[in-house]
C-alpha cells in the first residue's frame, strides 16, 4: 500500500512536481519575482512613462491622448499579458493553452495593425505646453511624465543631468547625453529584453522540439543525420554571424531575433532527443502505436508532455543568453536605432568623455539582474530534475 504525503499530491504530474520542487527555494522565487516585475513593466510601459496624459479634460470634454498613439506592439504586449493571466487559471492542457494563446495574440495584433493608424511623428512639446498653460481642466499624467524619445529641447536640456539635479524637473535616474529621461528609457528598453529573449528562444525551441523529436523517435539514420546537422549549427559563431547580417541588412531587432533563434536550436534538440529515446519504449507509447494513433499525436501529445521538464532548464538559460547577446550587440553600437536598449545605454556611458555613473549603473544593473534571475530559475529547475538533488530539496 502506497503512502502519500501532503507535500506530494496523488494527482501531481511529473512536470508539476518539478515546478513545485524548483520554486520551493528562495533563489528561484526571487528570480521569478524579478521576471514578473519586468514583464509587468514591459507590458504597461506606455502607461508608466510617457510625455502625454493618460486621461485629460479639455474644455469640459474628456480625452484619452495616449490612445491615439497606441501601436500594434502595445496591443501585442497587452493581449499576451492578459492571455497568460487568464490561461494560467484555466484547466486546459498545455497544447490547448498554447494554441489559444497564439491565436488570440496573432488575431489581436493583426487587427491592431490594420485598424490603428498612429501618427509617425510625435510632437511632445504640445502636451507639455497645454499642461503648463493650464489648457487642460485636469490631466492624469503617467508616473514618469517623459517619453523615451523625448529629448526635452523646449526645456533647454541638451545633455547629461545626474539624478535629482534638475531644478524644475524630476528625473529619477537622470538624463542621457541627448537629454532623454533615463528611467523612461529603462522601462521601454525592458520590452527589447523580454521580446528578444522569448521570441528568439521560442523559435529555437520549436525547431529543436521538431528535429529532436524526430531524431529520438526514429533514431537510426534520422538520428545520425540530425546529429551531423546539429554539429554544423553548433560550429557557427553566432556573434560574428550577427555582425555580418547587420553589415549587409542593417540593424533590425526582428532579424536579430530570427538569427538567434535559428542558430540556437541545437541545445533544445539534444534534450528532446534524449527524452524521446527514453520514452519511446514505454508501455503507454507502445499502446498508442498499437491503437493506430497518428504519428503527430504520438510524438506531441503523448511523448512530449512527459519529457518537457528537462527542456525548461534549457529554456531559462536560453532566454538569458539571448538577452545577453542583444545587449552585447547594442553595446557595440550595432543594436536597434529607433528603440531604447540597455546595451545601447551602456554604449552611451562608454562614449562620454567623463564617467557618468547613472548611465552605467542602471542599465548594467538591469542586465545583470535579468540574466541572474533566469540563471537562478534554470539552476533550480536543474536541481529539481536531478533525482538526488530533488530528494534533498524535498527534505528541506
Amino acid at each position: 500500500m502506497t503512502n502519500y504525503t501532503v507535500d506530494q499530491p496523488i494527482s501531481e504530474s511529473y512536470g508539476q512536481r518539478v515546478l513545485r520542487l524548483a520554486f520551493s527555494g528562495w533563489g528561484a522565487r526571487l528570480g521569478l519575482t524579478w521576471v514578473f516585475l519586468l514583464t509587468f513593466v514591459a507590458t504597461f510601459a506606455p502607461y508608466l512613462a510617457n510625455s502625454m496624459p493618460l486621461l485629460a479634460s479639455e474644455k469640459g470634454q474628456l480625452t484619452l491622448p495616449i490612445l491615439r498613439y497606441t501601436r500594434a506592439e502595445d496591443i501585442l504586449m497587452l493581449s499576451a499579458f492578459f492571455m497568460l493571466v487568464i490561461l494560467w487559471r484555466l484547466r486546459f492542457s498545455f497544447i490547448k493553452k498554447l494554441w489559444v494563446f497564439t491565436l488570440v495574440v496573432v488575431i489581436s495584433t493583426l487587427a491592431a495593425k490594420i485598424l490603428l493608424t498612429p501618427p509617425k511623428i510625435i510632437i511632445y512639446d504640445q502636451f507639455r505646453e497645454k499642461v503648463s498653460n493650464n489648457e487642460y481642466d485636469w490631466a492624469v499624467l503617467p508616473p514618469i511624465p517623459y517619453s523615451p524619445s523625448d529629448f526635452l529641447r523646449d526645456y533647454g536640456n541638451t545633455g547629461l543631468e545626474a539624478p535629482f539635479s534638475a531644478d524644475k524637473r524630476f528625473h529619477l535616474m537622470g538624463t542621457d547625453d541627448n537629454g532623454a529621461d533615463v528611467a523612461s528609457r529603462m522601462i521601454h528598453a525592458s520590452r527589447i529584453a523580454l521580446g528578444i529573449g522569448f521570441v528568439a528562444t521560442g523559435i529555437a525551441m520549436l525547431i529543436g522540439i521538431f528535429i529532436g523529436g524526430q531524431m529520438g523517435y526514429f533514431s537510426g539514420r534520422v538520428d545520425m543525420f540530425g546529429m551531423r546537422l546539429m554539429e554544423i549549427f553548433e560550429a557557427i559563431p553566432v556573434l560574428f554571424l550577427l555582425l555580418t547580417i547587420v553589415a549587409f541588412f542593417g540593424r533590425s531587432i526582428y532579424l536579430m531575433m530570427i538569427i538567434i533563434g535559428i542558430t540556437g536550436w541545437s541545445g533544445y534538440a539534444r534534450y528532446v532527443r534524449a527524452e524521446f529515446l527514453k520514452l519511446r519504449k514505454q508501455d503507454y507509447v507502445q499502446a498508442a502505436i498499437a491503437s493506430g494513433l497518428p504519428l503527430q499525436s504520438i510524438l506531441f501529445r503523448h511523448i512530449l508532455p512527459n519529457g518537457i521538464a528537462p527542456l525548461l532548464v534549457a529554456i531559462s538559460f536560453g532566454v538569458a543568453s539571448a538577452i545577453l547577446t542583444e545587449a552585447t550587440l547594442s553595446f557595440l553600437g550595432l543594436g536597434p536605432v529607433d528603440v531604447p536598449s540597455w546595451g545601447q545605454m551602456l554604449n552611451q556611458a562608454v562614449k562620454s568623455s567623463t564617467f557618468n555613473w547613472w548611465m552605467a549603473a542602471f542599465p548594467g544593473g538591469a542586465i545583470f539582474l535579468t540574466v541572474f534571475a533566469y540563471n537562478l530559475i534554470g539552476e533550480a529547475l536543474r536541481d529539481a530534475i536531478d533525482p538526488q538533488l530533488a530528494g534533498q530539496i524535498g527534505v528541506n
